[in-house]
């Protein structure tokens, strides 16, 4: 089975990455102790699991006789070894945000109760651990000299695929006999990189791959039964300055998104390859509510400027990425063109450099606003990194809601699912009703699978899961 997608490599398994074509690679090669499926996890390298009632000692029981690929013991032992591994401050980096996992497993005890039992005992409560646990690949100790010495080739696991070959284009994997969780229907896979949409296409027309992500999602209808649409749960936003400017009014912001036509921005920018984004999160995530929140509205959104002293109108400066997303410079034109019916201009700033724009964000040094992504599927780390004043994370900026962090403090020791869900919820209705971002879509994406697969359906995360793939024609 080959898969041909837009961007291809392998980096540390213990930095933390949002990149789907990274992470179908990391979750064939290696095991987690938990596997997400939809909104919900399931038993993977763990059998089972304990929480106390505060949340903050989790006791894991772990498969029997599980080995890495190279042979050694994939034991208690190898696993408190990578959350140790993955809490080093030099660890966990992300697009300029540095020690992503630290925060949450810094301080933690790690008991090695004995061969197959791990006891984890946070610093602060973590009812959501499992959120973070989801990416915790179980990394071979063995290979950890050489990932520290960035010798990225070295990537020993104990998943459902061994790595056997890595070149500049592709990266091929064999299928493990008798894996735990249950062999793969495909015996080989090769992620292959092809940059071009419309080549990833042809390719799969021609049978020379059976696989192929990210394709365009117009040209891809012509695949037929072959197209698979779904929904990506990364969120497409404005960030706004709430510690300074004239976004620091809680008016000012709602007006903002009361102005705003999520539906013809879906027209004119995507060209429909989206869905509006109601709220903070999407609705694949764990505790995502509903509600009339973001609709448009511009006779209040002009009420609500003239209540905040902008009668007359106003100028709002934005910092523009030209990619992530890809889509940003013309954005932000259509948004300006929306905005200008209720007295606001938007006087725009480009930066053609990435990374440096994440740092600038994360220094917290945007102006009034700013065109970003956001991408954890994890409710709680969202709240709790980017919209909570008190921890003041990578990418908040200057929002704050005592009431929204007191649901915030309840869902983090609350270990029944059911009632988190129900306090996450009413967080998404605050956050509609007193909005920290400008919320506008998530993007339709489209995989395109060699046969006829019809009750194929994409993971939540939209990361491939090629595990569980069905057996591909041509493969």
């Amino acid at each position: 089975m080959i898969i041909a997608q837009p961007r291809l490599g392998l980096h540390d398994p213990h930095d933390c990455t949002d990149a789907t074509d990274e992470l179908t690679i990391l979750h064939a090669i290696y095991d987690t102790l938990v596997r997400r499926v939809g909104q919900d996890f399931v038993p993977h390298l763990a059998q089972r699991w304990e929480v106390s009632t505060d949340a903050r000692q989790w006791t894991f029981y772990l498969q029997p006789d599980v080995t890495f690929h190279d042979g050694t013991r994939c034991d208690a032992g190898a696993v408190s070894a990578c959350l140790t591994r993955m809490a080093r401050e030099d660890k966990g980096y992300t697009l300029g945000a540095p020690a992503v996992w630290r925060q949450f497993l810094g301080g933690a005890q790690i008991d090695v109760l004995d061969e197959r039992t791990l006891q984890l005992t946070l610093a602060a409560p973590m009812a959501d651990l499992l959120d973070v646990l989801e990416q915790g690949f179980v990394v071979a100790p063995s290979a950890f000299a050489a990932l520290d010495a960035e010798d990225f080739s070295v990537q020993i696991g104990s998943g459902p695929y061994r790595l056997i070959k890595i070149t500049q284009t592709q990266i091929t994997a064999e299928r493990i006999a008798g894996h735990f969780a249950g062999e793969a229907a495909n015996a080989r896979v090769t992620w292959q990189l092809e940059a071009d949409p419309q080549q990833r296409l042809e390719l799969l027309e021609q049978g020379k791959v059976q696989a192929a992500i990210g394709l365009d999602f117009e040209k891809s209808r012509r695949l037929g039964e072959m197209r698979h649409e779904f929904l990506s749960p990364v969120a497409i936003i404005y960030l706004l300055n709430a510690a300074r400017g004239p976004l620091a009014d809680a008016n000012v912001r709602l007006a903002l998104s009361l102005a705003v036509d999520r539906e013809a921005l879906i027209t004119t920018v995507m060209q429909g390859a989206a869905h509006p984004l109601r709220g903070f999160v999407s609705p694949n995530h764990f505790g995502a509510g509903q509600g009339n929140g973001a609709v448009v509205d511009r006779d209040r959104a002009m009420a609500l400027l003239a209540e905040a002293g902008y009668a007359e109108g106003l100028t709002l400066n934005v910092d523009c990425p030209t990619r992530l997303p890809d889509e940003a410079e013309r954005l932000t034109a259509a948004l300006g063109d929306q905005l200008a019916q209720v007295g606001i201009k938007l006087q725009v700033f480009i930066h053609p450099e990435r990374e440096d724009y994440a740092h600038m964000v994360r220094l917290k040094e945007i102006r009034d606003l700013c065109v970003f992504d956001s991408s954890p599927m994890s409710t709680y780390r969202v709240l709790f990194e980017k919209i909570d004043s008190r921890v003041a994370g990578s990418w908040w900026q200057g929002y704050a809601n005592p009431k929204v962090e007191a649901l915030i403090d309840a869902g983090r020791v609350t270990t029944k699912r059911f009632a988190r869900a129900e306090i996450w919820r009413e967080a998404y209705k605050m956050l509609q009703d007193d909005p920290a971002w400008l919320t506008l879509y998530n993007p339709l994406r489209v995989i395109g699978l060699a046969g006829k697969h019809p009750d194929f359906k994409m993971p939540a995360d939209g990361v491939i899961d090629v595990a569980r793939l069905p057996k591909l024609s041509g493969a």
